[in-house]
């Protein structure tokens, strides 16, 4: 009988609890909040971030917008905006697409037509609609045809390097980061714009960038 009251009281005491748990599960979990993009978030290391990947962006589109060879060209130039040759050579794990297409949608929007810009990374898309074209299966759309896909005759290329350092007594890292963007002549191989974006960080480093 002592057992059986025992194990009911246990019970009890259990099914008691289980309301305080759940109020207390939801009073910790904090509600999302949108933050800004530009500015430092409640997450902060050494590594790059938003704000860093809005205001290289920005920086790099404005510096474009002012190369001669691409906003005072009779003809609109052909350029290639994208990850394909902007190479990630540091210490850290970047998405280069999420720099690579700021860079292109911003100038797009800012050039209003002076610059157009070749999809190459989407090239794959296009021959396969070009294939089923020349099969009959599909009409010619409304654009007409092409002898071939459109060339460019620049390319955004550019790199990606840090250097750390960490101090063993404290645990404190920091990083010093650049970011080279040039463009690239594709018929002549130089150079034609060169701009850099540099930063350094330090800070006792247990964020996880993903």
């Amino acid at each position: 009988m002592v057992a059986r009251f025992g194990r009911a009281f246990v019970a009890l005491a259990v099914i008691g609890c289980m309301p305080a748990v759940a109020d207390a599960k939801t009073k910790s979990r904090q509600p999302s909040l949108y933050q800004s993009p530009d500015s430092p978030g409640a997450v902060r290391g050494v590594g790059v971030e938003s704000q860093d990947i809005v205001s290289m962006s920005d920086a790099m589109m404005r510096d474009l917008l002012t190369v001669p060879a691409i906003m005072n060209a009779a003809t609109a130039p052909r350029v290639i905006i994208d990850s394909a040759h902007f190479r990630n050579e540091s210490s850290e794990i970047i998405d280069k697409a999420m720099i690579t297409d700021r860079i292109r949608v911003l100038l797009s929007r800012a050039a209003s037509g002076r610059v157009r810009f070749v999809g190459r990374e989407y090239a794959d898309a296009v021959q396969m609609e070009r294939d089923l074209k020349d099969a009959g299966q599909v009409d010619v759309g409304t654009t007409g045809r092409t002898r071939a896909m459109a060339g460019a005759d620049y390319r955004l290329v550019g790199r990606i390097g840090t250097r750390d350092a960490v101090d063993t007594r404290t645990g404190v890292k920091e990083r010093y980061s650049t970011y080279t963007f040039e463009l690239l002549d594709l018929e002549y191989g130089d150079l034609i714009w060169s701009n850099i974006y540099e930063f350094k960080k330090a800070a006792q480093d247990n964020v996880v960038y993903r």
